[in-house]
């Protein structure tokens, strides 16, 4: 059987057969503001003082209010409302930036201090107040100074909302790119605004499946094929080296892995005998333990915050519904009742909330919806017809996702309380199956 004829098999449901990818080239990921927000902390954010020659090789205040404008928490104003431009502290006059309504104001310099080194700083400063809340600085080479405007911005996310900043974080992804009668997979990793795109893994015509981040950001597990005779199995690869291994050699097919918290195990689903469960793989052995015993299609765990517990889509009630059971498989039932199907369902850092795909049958199709445990409740986020995939950042404050434009596939996010949308496009071409980082 082939690896497309597998998948079609694996696609239990709507959920993993709602998507064709279309014919591709690879290229960058660039995110474009669909609707902003308007009702966040009002914060100013001067472009950094350069100090070198030519042009600075990174512009890290755009940066900066990039990362803080997507996060739907601040309203950036803009820079032709500046009545100065200061570097550093010493130089602010406060009453200018309360003319403008500014609660908050970041200044930075960034100084080239000899070849291929830099000096980067910072401060955020209270307007109201008018003092400094915090300030860094930081000596890298070029090649880091992207990385360190996203310690700023999740440095100044904790200091005004006291929750910890995803700017400096991971996604990743997968691309297919037609040529001749080959289909090229890609796997990719890339920063969490989209900069910096890096090969993983290239297959052709082996499709490549359901991403997932270890805790620690070392390595990505992953569904794909040994050969076109191969059943999906479940591969882990390392980052940084590159090496990878088959973890799962199943007399089936195994699919939709997710790390538990403390990395030792996988959750998965594997099809096998004419039945469809959620099994616990231990990583370091490869020991097998079966969760659910039940007639009906198990799939697309997804693990609690504290490891105790698993969630998970099932249609033992006749439609995809989300489910709940202890990680010893005890204790199952079922969760969401809104709507006429919910799927693909996965914690937020809290696990107060589940972040899933929804369809309410109003004949909209499939969105983005936030489930509230206590209560029951599912807030719709997004307006797509074909919306799925949806990963929580590491912070639970912006929510990664897969859908199309026309007949091409792109990625997009929302923030979970959905003031902010935007879209994250690859440049000629398909992206799908987001997972967002926990770590870097």
């Amino acid at each position: 059987m082939t690896p497309d004829r597998i998948i079609r098999r694996l696609a239990l449901w709507w959920l993993l057969g709602a998507f064709a990818f279309s014919p591709s080239a690879f290229g960058k990921l660039t995110i474009e503001i669909t609707e902003g927000a308007g009702s966040g902390i009002p914060i100013a954010a001067v472009p950094f003082k350069w100090t070198g020659s030519g042009s600075p090789p990174e512009d890290i205040g755009a940066i900066v209010s990039a990362d803080l404008y997507r996060s739907g928490r601040f309203d950036l104003l803009p820079a032709s409302d500046f009545l100065s431009r200061p570097s550093e502290a010493s130089e602010v006059r406060y009453k200018d930036w309360r003319l403008i309504k500014a609660e908050a104001l970041v200044v930075g310099r960034l100084t080239m201090t000899g070849p291929d080194q830099f000096d980067v700083s910072f401060e955020l400063l209270d307007v109201y107040r008018e003092k400094v809340k915090t300030g860094l600085k930081f000596s890298v080479k070029r090649s880091q100074l992207r990385q360190v405007a996203h310690q700023i911005s999740d440095r100044i996310f904790y200091e005004m909302t006291g929750i910890e900043g995803a700017f400096n974080t991971r996604i990743a992804y997968v691309t297919m790119q037609q040529q001749d009668k080959d289909r090229i997979y890609q796997l990719m990793v890339a920063d969490s605004d989209g900069h910096d795109p890096q090969e993983i893994l290239k297959t052709t015509n082996l499709p490549v499946l359901s991403p997932s981040w270890s805790p620690n950001g070392q390595w990505l597990a992953y569904v794909s094929f040994s050969d076109d005779r191969s059943g999906a199995n479940i591969w882990l690869q390392d980052i940084a080296s590159g090496q990878r291994r088959r973890i799962a050699r199943i007399d089936g097919s195994a699919s939709a892995p997710a790390w538990s918290p403390d990395g030792r195990s996988l959750a998965l689903t594997v099809s096998a005998s004419g039945n469809t469960d959620i099994y616990i793989m231990q990583v370091a052995t490869g020991e097998l333990r079966r969760i659910t015993k039940d007639p009906a299609i198990d799939t697309e765990p997804a693990w609690a915050p504290d490891g105790r517990e698993l969630v998970f889509t099932s249609d033992r009630g006749g439609r995809p519904q989300i489910y709940r059971a202890k990680a010893d498989g005890t204790g199952v039932e079922r969760l969401t009742r809104e709507g006429k199907e919910n799927a693909g369902a996965s914690y937020d850092p809290t696990g107060k909330r589940l972040v899933l795909v929804t369809n309410q049958g109003s004949g909209a199709g499939y969105q983005i919806g936030v489930f509230y445990l206590e209560s029951g409740r599912t807030d719709v986020l997004t307006d797509g017809t074909l919306d799925e995939s949806p990963t929580f950042s590491s912070n639970g404050t912006m929510i990664l996702y897969a859908t199309k434009m026309g007949r091409e596939g792109v990625l997009a996010a929302v923030s979970a309380d959905g003031r902010v949308r935007q879209l994250l496009k690859l440049h000629d071409g398909d992206v799908r199956e987001p997972a967002w980082s926990v770590s870097r």
